[in-house]
C-alpha cells in the first residue's frame, strides 16, 4: 500500500520534510494537520481534477484505496501510512481474489485479511463503477448459465471466443460513471460480469446483504464506508516502520 504522503498523485511532495519529523506517530485522521495543513485539499484537488479528466480514474483509485469524494460516499480516513522498502509481486497476486474465484474463496481470502463476510460484499460494490477486461469474463460469458440471456449475448459482440482479449466491458451497464448500488441490482437479475461478482448473489450465505442493497442504497453506502476504513486498518506501516519516499517510484 502507498503511503499517504504520495497524494494519489505525488502532487504534494513538498511536505515530505515535515511528515519525517512525525516518524513516532500512528495513523489518525489529522496526522497532517499541523506538519502540512493544506494536505487534504492538495488530495482533493488533485483527485477531483484527475476524475473529471478521466472517468474511469475513479475505479482506479478505489482499487489503491486512496478514495476522497468521487461522487460516492466519504469517511474519515485515517492518515499516516509508510511505504514499503520491500515488495513481491506473487504475495500481492495470492492475496488479491481472482475475478473467477467462488464464493467460499472470496470468504477466505477477506477472512484472512480480518474482513468479514459484511465486507466483502460491501467493498464489492465498489465495482459499481470501472470496467474489465475481456480475459477476466469471457469464460462467464460462454459458459456460465446463471447470466441474463441477453447480456451474455451483448457482451460476446464485444469479446469474441478468441482474441480481442484487451476489450473492456463496464463492470455496471446501467450506471457505469456514477457511484451507486446499481451494481447489487445487476446481480439479483443474474446480471454480474465477472463470475466472482454473481457469486455474492447465487444460493449462497450472502445473498440477503446483496439483495438488501439493490433496494436499500443508504445501507449501501453506509456499510462501504465502514468497510473501507476497515481495510484502511489491515497491517499499515507506520511509526519507524517503512519510509517515506522521495520518489514515489522507488525506495530511498
Amino acid at each position: 500500500m502507498a503511503s499517504d504522503a504520495k497524494f494519489s498523485t505525488c502532487t504534494a511532495w513538498f511536505c515530505i520534510v515535515s511528515f519525517a519529523c512525525l516518524a513516532s506517530a500512528q495513523l489518525s485522521p489529522s496526522f497532517y494537520e499541523t506538519s502540512c495543513p493544506g494536505a487534504l485539499y492538495t488530495i482533493h484537488a488533485a483527485v477531483r481534477a484527475a476524475v473529471a479528466k478521466e472517468r474511469r480514474m475513479g475505479a482506479s483509485l478505489l482499487r489503491l484505496h486512496f478514495h476522497y469524494v468521487l461522487g460516492g460516499p466519504s469517511w474519515t480516513v485515517q492518515l499516516g501510512r509508510r511505504d514499503a522498502t520491500t515488495a513481491s509481486f506473487s504475495a500481492a497476486n495470492n492475496d488479491i481474489p481472482s475475478p473467477t474465484s467462488d464464493l467460499s474463496a472470496l470468504i477466505s481470502a477477506f477472512s484472512k485479511k480480518g474482513l468479514s463476510t459484511t465486507d466483502l460484499v460491501a467493498l464489492s460494490g465498489a465495482h459499481t463503477i470501472g470496467q474489465a477486461r475481456c480475459t477476466t469474463f469471457r469464460a462467464r460469458i460462454y459458459n456460465e448459465s446463471n447470466i441474463d440471456s441477453s447480456l451474455a449475448s451483448s457482451l460476446q459482440s464485444n469479446c469474441p471466443s478468441s482474441g480481442s482479449d484487451d476489450n473492456l466491458s463496464p463492470l455496471d451497464a446501467v450506471s457505469p460513471n456514477f457511484f451507486d448500488n446499481a451494481y447489487y441490482r445487476d446481480l439479483v437479475n443474474n446480471k454480474g460480469l465477472l463470475h466472482s461478482d454473481q457469486q455474492l448473489f447465487s444460493g449462497g450465505s450472502v445473498d440477503s446483504q446483496t439483495k438488501s442493497y439493490s433496494t436499500n442504497f443508504p445501507k449501501f453506502y453506509s456499510d462501504f464506508a465502514s468497510a473501507m476504513v476497515n481495510m484502511g486498518n489491515i497491517s499499515p506501516l507506520t511509526g519507524s516502520n517503512g519510509e517515506i519516499r522521495i520518489n514515489c517510484r522507488k525506495t530511498n
